[in-house]
């Protein structure tokens, strides 16, 4: 039996040192048979025919197997992230969804919204008791929190549409990674052991991650109930997951702890494919990002265009006047993203107004370089915590120069911490980031209004913000991060590091990061990032200063002049980033 709610929450933040060694470049046998292009100091991995790079070494491996094998970009995307269901399950998933960006060779581009929907019997005030005060535990773990899988629906459909290869080559590596096991890294045996009072307290004591001992760099975890899931899914596509014995094994789930997804809520889940959010920067740069219910395309296109305005080269990297610019603006978009944004199925998101060049210069007028800009005269709301790393990224190009970027996942690490017993996978807990009473912040710190609140099939509001950057019309850029609220103000910096700066991808993704969103009147700084002189200076414009150790796990890939791609992981802070390419 499972327990009963009974422990108070505990956030935390994983402080844990990635072996930079395995991370940082591939295994000498991948090495040797790439063909990788020279590189200068400071670049990442370099390719001539293809690029993959995820937050795990192995599913990374897979992605680049698919592409030498004659698969394109999408392929492989199918590849890993069925893959990161087995090798990463704090994110990668099948029972969370996400977002997909693309664009192919021929310049086509679009959005795949496969985010999770609030199952039909979930209403505005569920989260609410009889003071109406929230009851945010159960918004957070158990089977109340989740919300109905998108994920295998949206592999299917990116396969059905975009795909080249077979599927059952395509989800193969994921069983026989499930079946055979995987040696653990530093980083998953500390996540793990992170978690193992949460696994003992939402699951049976024969889950295969509890252990009466800590797990440890090297054991192997073999995962049958999940490779028996995924066998399913190649066998009968989609309806091995939405129907049937997993269907069913889901259902039994929800009775065992009174969740509310039933049969009902899986037949009727549909993937989105949408029209992509675009805005030109310093006239050559095209951005293509994620529309709601995603909040970060049009965070991000703001952002840029209101950085337009000023010469971002001029005022420097993470100098005291870059950093107050950089924040006034994020003050303002974070604010429309809480009174403006939602599921587009559900709430009227007002688009082109905020997209439109007139308002954006309105809404940065009010800015001066000389003073922050009280944030109650922006919006108002508090603002006390920012996102943990539980998504996962990933950025594919393949040879013909297909593109795709897609974050993916379970809300928390591991979800609502319950995994479907006999199916091996973690649900999420997409439930708190719905707003669950208007002007009050989810565990993330994010407020939320009318526009995102419960109602049956929608779809949450997202920071994921999954990104591709063209130059004068071809492909230029590829990126995405982990990081919940602080997802766009990463991408953001990384795009201007790289455009503004002049920095290498790799460069771009190493450097350190800064956020803020409105409420409270605070940047929230990366250890590192400015100097003391730089801090006293911000204070003494009024911004109130929160250092944090880690923002943002950036997984990219640049177009280099020569037409090769620079593939750059994360591998500065916590994880297992690994860029591969040929």
């Amino acid at each position: 039996m499972k327990h009963p709610l009974h422990s108070q929450i505990i956030l935390f933040v994983l402080l844990v040192t990635a072996t930079l060694t395995a991370c940082n470049t591939p295994s000498s046998e991948s090495a040797q048979e790439s063909e990788l292009m020279p590189r200068q100091e400071n670049e990442g991995v370099v390719g001539a025919n293809g690029m993959v790079v995820t937050a795990h070494p192995i599913a990374s491996q897979v992605g680049l197997d698919i592409l030498k094998k004659g698969g394109n970009a999408f392929d492989a995307a199918i590849a890993v992230k069925y893959a990161l269901a087995v090798v990463l399950p704090k994110a990668g998933n099948l029972g969370g969804g996400g977002y997909m960006v693309y664009r192919t060779s021929e310049g086509e581009k679009g959005a795949l919204d496969f985010r999770e929907t609030a199952p039909e019997a979930a209403f505005r005030d569920m989260f609410l008791d009889e003071n109406d005060s929230v009851m945010n535990r159960k918004a957070l773990y158990g089977h109340l929190a989740a919300c109905t899988p998108g994920t295998v629906d949206g592999m299917d459909q990116i396969h059905q549409k975009l795909a080249s290869l077979p599927f059952e080559e395509l989800i193969q590596p994921a069983i026989d990674l499930a079946s055979n096991g995987f040696a653990v890294s530093e980083y998953d045996a500390s996540t793990f052991n992170d978690a193992m009072e949460a696994f003992r307290e939402w699951n049976d004591e024969d889950m295969v991650l509890i252990k009466d001992s800590v797990w440890k760099e090297g054991e192997q975890l073999v995962q049958p109930d999940l490779a028996a899931t995924l066998e399913r899914i190649r066998d009968q596509g989609r309806d091995g997951f939405y129907k049937g014995e997993t269907a069913q094994m889901i259902i039994d789930e929800m009775a065992e702890g009174e969740g509310i997804i039933t049969q009902q809520d899986l037949d009727n889940y549909e993937s989105v494919w949408r029209d992509a959010i675009e805005g030109v920067y310093r006239d050559s740069f095209n951005i293509v990002s994620m529309p709601p219910s995603s909040s970060g395309g049009i965070i991000i296109v703001q952002l840029l265009k209101g950085s337009n305005a000023y010469d971002m080269k001029s005022l420097g990297h993470n100098t005291v006047e870059s950093v107050h610019l950089m924040t006034e603006l994020q003050r303002r978009a974070y604010a429309d993203r809480a009174e403006h944004m939602g599921d587009l199925d559900y709430y009227d998101v007002p688009i082109d107004m905020l997209l439109d060049e007139e308002y954006i210069s309105s809404r940065n007028a009010s800015i001066s370089m000389d003073q922050a800009t009280p944030s109650e005269e922006i919006k108002a709301g508090s603002v006390e915590k920012i996102e943990s790393l539980e998504t996962t990224h990933f950025s594919i190009v393949d040879s013909a120069g297909n593109a795709v970027s897609i974050t993916t996942t379970l809300v928390a690490y591991f979800g609502n911490k319950v995994m479907v017993d006999g199916a091996g996978f973690f649900l999420n807990n997409e439930m708190n980031n719905f707003s669950l009473k208007p002007g009050f912040p989810n565990i993330f710190g994010l407020i939320g209004g009318e526009a995102n609140a419960i109602e049956p099939g929608k779809r949450m509001l997202s920071s994921m913000s999954p990104t591709i950057v063209e130059k004068n019309g071809e492909l230029y850029m590829v990126l995405g991060t982990p990081g919940g609220s602080t997802i766009i103000n990463v991408i953001y910096q990384n795009i201007i590091n790289v455009i503004d700066h002049g920095m290498s991808m790799q460069e771009a993704v190493d450097t350190k990061k800064t956020h803020s969103q409105w409420l409270p009147d605070r940047i929230v700084i990366e250890e590192g990032a400015i100097d003391s002189l730089v801090a006293q200076q911000l204070q003494e414009k009024g911004h109130d200063l929160r250092f944090f150790p880690q923002l943002g796990r950036t997984e990219a890939i640049l177009v280099r002049p020569d037409g090769s791609y620079e593939g750059a992981a994360d591998v500065t802070r916590t994880g297992d980033a690994t860029a591969l390419g040929y």
